[in-house]
């Protein structure tokens, strides 16, 4: 806030240009061609004078240097100011009585000058190249205040849904546990069936909850973090198929070729399949089976690919693998975050993989491509 409040305060500061002249007279005359109310003009006589006015003051938007000055020069000076970290940034105008010599440009532009003008000088070509500067620094001053707080308002978004979802997981457990109890203790049909919509929603709950967290890790990691393996992805599928079974009606049919062998993150992997084959059994066509096809024919990479009946709306397609992209079910129910597929993405690409999805004629594939060792490419296909 300290800092928000600070920006605001630069925003609506004056802006501030340097001129630097021996002769008091032109000091004047400049001064007065370009006093104005939001402006706040530093004078100074000497090169010495000007470098101390930089020290004391900082977000200057321009400086008007006469280039013959006794003891240190418009070009001294500016090889100075552009040999700072500090004022290098600052745009430079050089101001001179003498002829246009092509050599002096020369020597000012490698100065660090941005123009030239000549004395005597033009009010209005005066003006309107230092408007051009002002409105440029007025512009940084806004974006850099956007940029803060923009900033600022993420890092408070992460950090609380980070301790939001920490904090949510302790009572969801248990909640979880006593309805896991209720479904297994439950002989009457109605009973076992509302524990067991419980029990469900908790462990929706629990998917979204663990994906804030991996969106969090996201975005203050650059990644997700894996800890590969060897791993039997036959196996892994498998054990994941057999857990969606256990709490859905609808098919999976699982089929393979090849070897299926590599080293990657089980547990991530688990997280890509739990998620697709949900993907699937929530929105394809309920009269069609569920298909997962391991492909281990290659022998640098795996293809998985899940497949369901029914279409992906052709507007939604590219918006698939966005963070919190709306989603809804058939009956017009938000159906999560929207951050499963992104997560699922970030997790392939993390492996080195690919992931790809086509729909159309009431069919939709989604295909992941995995290098059998993280950290190498997938061939091309």
């Amino acid at each position: 806030m300290k800092r928000s409040a600070n920006l605001d305060a630069q925003v609506a500061a004056p802006i501030k240009c340097l001129i630097v002249d021996d002769i008091a007279e032109n000091l004047v005359a400049l001064e007065a061609l370009l006093q104005r109310d939001d402006l706040l003009v530093l004078k100074a006589q000497s090169g010495a004078q000007a470098l101390e006015l930089l020290l004391e003051h900082d977000d200057i938007a321009l400086a008007l240097l006469d280039v013959q000055m006794p003891e240190m020069t418009g070009f001294e000076l500016a090889e100075i100011i552009r040999g700072r970290e500090r004022t290098r940034h600052i745009p430079l105008i050089f101001v001179t009585a003498g002829t246009q010599n092509s050599d002096w440009q020369f020597k000012g532009y490698d100065a660090g000058a941005v123009d030239f003008l000549y004395k005597p000088i033009d009010p209005h070509m005066l003006l309107s190249k230092v408007e051009v500067f002002f409105t440029l620094h007025r512009q940084k001053r806004t974006l850099a205040r956007e940029l803060a707080e923009r900033t600022e308002a993420l890092r408070i978004n992460e950090m609380f849904m980070a301790v939001l979802s920490h904090d949510l997981r302790t009572p969801l457990t248990s909640v979880t546990l006593a309805s896991g109890a209720l479904v297994r203790a439950c002989t009457d049909k109605k009973n076992a069936a509302l524990a067991g919509r419980i029990l469900s929603s908790a462990r929706r709950m629990d998917g979204m909850i663990e994906n804030l967290l991996d969106l969090t890790r996201i975005r203050q990691h650059g990644g997700l973090s894996l800890h590969p393996g060897p791993l039997d992805l036959g196996e892994l599928c498998a054990r994941v198929v057999e857990e969606l079974r256990d709490h859905g009606t609808r098919e999976v049919v699982l089929s393979s070729a090849g070897v299926l062998s590599g080293s990657w993150d089980g547990d991530r992997l688990a997280q890509v399949l739990t998620n697709l084959l949900g993907n699937a059994l929530r929105h394809g066509a309920a009269d069609q089976p569920i298909g997962l096809h391991l492909d281990g024919t290659h022998t640098s990479a795996i293809r998985m690919e899940i497949s369901n009946g029914g279409c992906i709306p052709a507007d939604l397609l590219p918006l698939l693998f966005t963070p919190f992209r709306s989603s809804a079910s058939k009956g017009g129910r938000r159906d999560g975050l929207g951050l499963g597929l992104y997560i699922v993405q970030q997790i392939v690409t993390s492996h080195g993989g690919g992931i790809a999805v086509h729909s159309a004629d009431d069919h939709t594939r989604f295909t992941v491509t995995l290098p059998r060792n993280t950290g190498s490419s997938p061939p091309s296909r």
